[in-house]
């Protein structure tokens, strides 16, 4: 009965035209601000889905690294039960390292990341790489793997060149301040640049483990990580679990969002900042919702007094106004849900708003719709429909109360 009486009472036509002017305004208001809602939470998402795209192509699904010191040592057996871990689909021993490189007349410092031939099938990187191939070499020819702005900043042509890339690393155990005492050296062959994300793209040169191993005087079986891809399906924080019960003490296993913690935790933080901002178009429709169902209340005050002498409570008037309330809110919502839906699926398929300048990666916003997004939308456009409609609701008890006395 509740809702009939507030169905009814929105749809007739009032006596006075500005309370229905009112009402569809507050509809469109709060079809403007949930649509724009969701179009934004999508965006949102879209980068979001981006970046971890991005730097998953990097970083692997689970990482063992030192707890204290720069190396780990593994040996073939903890190797055997580490592949033999549940939810472990590959591993790749990787060891890393600042050095300084020189082509030509150009110097720069990189991080040389030494892998093995198993790295592809831990990480994406060769599915980025945008010149040139990914080729490590081997113990004929060393190779690296450059990221693009590393290649422009020393003026390497990936493609072409044929002149190496001379790399020098301190020495573990450099008793000496002169520099061809306390340095290491070696050569890299340019094989190919790929494009990631800046933060790869201008430090990072991949290159082949035994290398490394070689410039760092490193013995086999120590390494400065073991890089891990989880099965398809497997919950990586179980498995880190299971990774640290079998190491014990002395390793620190960290799933991917815990090796990117702080990038996740901004990217969550701008997201609710800008829900928060968004949601005032919502408090300011919010408004228009009052004054409408306050002028309402006015108009229907003869209705009320009729309710209240057959016996009517107040509980039912109130309920009758926030129900109203919740029609004007709920309407609304409907009406910015299918724009939010409709702008989000033409970006999907047109790319209608393009991102300025020139991108490896994407032309146009990404989008991403999220169906928690639609709930938490709703529960916003509920909460402040309930809040803006109970002043009227409550002016409406009090009027009967007063044309019944």
């Amino acid at each position: 009965m509740v809702w009939q009486f507030a169905s009814r009472y929105f749809w007739a036509k009032k006596s006075t035209n500005a309370i229905n002017i009112i009402a569809w305004v507050s509809v469109a208001a709060i079809a403007v601000g949930s649509g724009a809602l969701i179009v934004i939470l999508s965006v949102f998402n879209g980068f979001e889905g981006l970046v971890k795209s991005l730097y998953s192509s990097f970083y692997p699904s689970v990482k063992v690294s030192p707890a204290s010191g720069k190396t780990i040592v593994l040996s073939a057996a903890q190797l055997q039960q580490i592949a033999a871990t549940p939810g472990v689909a590959h591993y790749s021993e990787v060891v890393e390292e600042k050095a300084v490189l020189r082509f030509g007349e150009e110097k720069t410092i990189a991080v040389l990341k030494g892998v093995d031939t198993h790295y592809n099938e831990v990480a994406g990187v060769k599915n980025k790489v945008v010149r040139g191939r990914f080729d490590i070499g081997d113990e004929n020819a060393y190779r690296g793997v450059m990221g693009i702005e590393l290649e422009a900043a020393l003026g390497i042509d990936v493609e072409r060149s044929l002149v190496p890339l001379d790399v020098y690393v301190p020495r573990r155990a450099a008793g000496s301040l002169l520099p061809n005492e306390a340095l290491n050296s070696g050569y890299l062959f340019p094989a190919g640049a790929f494009a990631i994300q800046q933060e790869f793209n201008s430090k990072y040169v991949i290159t082949h483990i035994d290398f490394m191993r070689r410039l760092l005087e490193l013995p086999e079986g120590e390494m400065s990580a073991l890089e891990i891809a989880a099965a398809p399906g497997a919950n990586e924080i179980a498995l880190k679990g299971r990774l640290e019960a079998l190491l014990g003490k002395g390793f620190k296993v960290q799933t991917r969002y815990e090796q990117n913690q702080a990038l996740y935790a901004i990217m969550q933080t701008e997201k609710w900042a800008v829900y928060v901002i968004m949601s005032f178009i919502l408090v300011i429709a919010a408004f228009n919702m009052i004054g409408s169902l306050s002028m309402l209340v006015i108009e229907k005050r003869k209705d009320i007094s009729i309710l209240k002498a057959m016996g009517a409570r107040n509980g039912l008037i109130l309920r009758i106004f926030l129900a109203e309330g919740l029609i004007i809110a709920g309407i609304g919502a409907g009406l910015g849900f299918g724009i939010g839906i409709l702008v989000c699926v033409l970006q999907q398929q047109f790319g209608l708003i393009r991102l300025e300048g020139s991108s490896f990666l994407v032309d146009a916003y990404p989008v991403i719709m999220n169906p928690m997004d639609f709930v938490l939308v709703s529960v916003t456009i509920i909460v402040i429909g309930v809040a803006a409609s109970w002043y009227p609701a409550k002016q409406a008890t009090k009027e009967a109360l007063a044309v019944g006395s």
